[in-house]
């Protein structure tokens, strides 16, 4: 059982976790253990609230598949019980993350002195640019 918050719990035979060899290097025990940890969570298939499962379908996140599975990798560790827990800790803040809904921007105004001061630097800039050169606004036209 993982569970999400106070109230939201999953059930552990929704989750289907396999053991897989690890890629890259490592030596012998690499080629001969199976620590990597597989781990694959149906989405709507699940026991999950459906404000849970509309939020995850809605992430635009490359774990989740098209058809709402979501897949996890885990091969940091030597252990496959460390890689186990670091799946299943994944999976529980990819769910957390997606119920957290975030802020509504305030807009905001830019206060009467900052306005005025974009002015002044725009007008210095202006008069700066202008005496550069030996010509003066009147002889351009």
């Amino acid at each position: 059982m993982l569970p999400i918050s106070n109230t939201v719990t999953i059930p552990a035979n929704e989750i289907e976790i396999s053991a897989i060899r690890s890629q890259g290097a490592g030596g012998q025990n690499v080629n001969k253990v199976a620590t990597a940890i597989h781990l694959r969570f149906d989405i709507p298939a699940s026991s999950l609230p459906d404000r849970y499962k509309e939020r995850l379908l809605q992430l635009n996140d490359q774990r989740i598949t098209k058809d709402g599975v979501v897949v996890i990798k885990a091969q940091e560790h030597r252990s496959q019980e460390q890689n186990r827990e670091e799946a299943l800790k994944r999976l529980r803040d990819l769910i957390k993350s997606a119920v957290v809904v975030p802020k509504k921007r305030k807009l905001s105004k830019p206060t009467r002195s900052s306005q005025q001061k974009r002015l002044d630097r725009k007008t210095k800039r202006g008069d700066t640019k202008a005496s550069r050169g030996n010509l003066t606004g009147k002889d351009i036209l």
